[in-house]
């Protein structure tokens, strides 16, 4: 059996899987970013907010940020952040979207990445506004996965409905708060030009690390319980036994606001 119920949102006992199998996000979603930022990187200082393990937080550094701050409510996702982040210079504190304990007017660039549908929306953009220079940007971001690219991919994705009918695989990066997010972030009277950026992108796994990368998943571990969630993996492990390599395309999807 797996381990003790986990808890849907609480990424604590999948952190050392995320950090090591989750992918990246699109490159050139991190050069329209800075891009929108309008200033050299050498002058932005940015804030990740939910930053998990780092991931998007070190495409970020390694672009040349005059300062890098990841903010990360869970101890154990920020630990391994911060092992897998020692040759950046990302300071990394506790802190949620909505109390962030970093000061006010201070960044040109504040970040959520795969992590935004979790907050509290209005009390999160009260605090990123409070948080922001004139003219500096709220970035919100997703990777979801094309799967319907890869018919491995949609096969796996059966089976998961095989051994539960009810359980419900809506990406964050394409849910109900995608849908509606850019009249959201325009409501706010303190956001404006908000602009919409999509890339795809392709990574390739060993048969090893993508089994790593279901490791990492919460919401599935929840839905599907700890039997049938081992149940799922060892069909996983099956079907992707043998092979070289697993294509999976990813769309980067982000929300770019700028605080008036």
């Amino acid at each position: 059996m797996t381990e003790t119920l986990i808890k849907h949102g609480n990424f604590d006992s999948l952190a050392d899987d995320y950090a090591q199998y989750r992918p990246g996000y699109a490159p050139s979603i991190v050069t329209a970013i800075l891009s929108l930022v309008g200033r050299p990187a050498r002058e932005v200082d940015a804030a990740d907010v939910g930053a998990g393990t780092g991931i998007w937080t070190r495409m970020l550094a390694a672009r040349g940020l005059r300062s890098v701050t990841a903010v990360e409510p869970s101890d154990e996702m920020r630990r391994q952040g911060v092992l897998t982040s020692q040759e950046h210079n990302i300071v990394w504190r506790r802190g949620s979207a909505e109390d962030t304990g970093l000061p006010s007017g201070a960044y040109d660039l504040i970040s959520m990445a795969s992590s935004f549908h979790w907050t509290d929306f209005d009390r999160a953009c009260a605090e990123f506004q409070r948080m922001l220079r004139p003219g500096g940007r709220f970035v919100a971001l997703w990777n979801p996965r094309m799967i319907e690219l890869n018919p491995l991919l949609v096969e796996i994705e059966q089976e998961i409905a095989r051994l539960n009918p009810e359980v419900k695989r809506v990406s964050s990066g394409r849910s109900g708060l995608t849908d509606r997010l850019t009249e959201m972030l325009w409501a706010k009277p303190d956001f404006d030009d908000v602009v919409y950026l999509e890339a795809r992108h392709v990574a390739t796994q060993t048969a090893g690390q993508y089994l790593g990368a279901w490791r990492s998943v919460n919401d599935l571990r929840v839905q599907l319980g700890p039997d049938l969630f081992d149940e799922f993996l060892g069909f996983v492990e099956r079907k992707t036994a043998g092979l070289a390599e697993i294509e999976t395309t990813y769309l980067t999807r982000a929300w770019a606001a700028r605080r008036v």
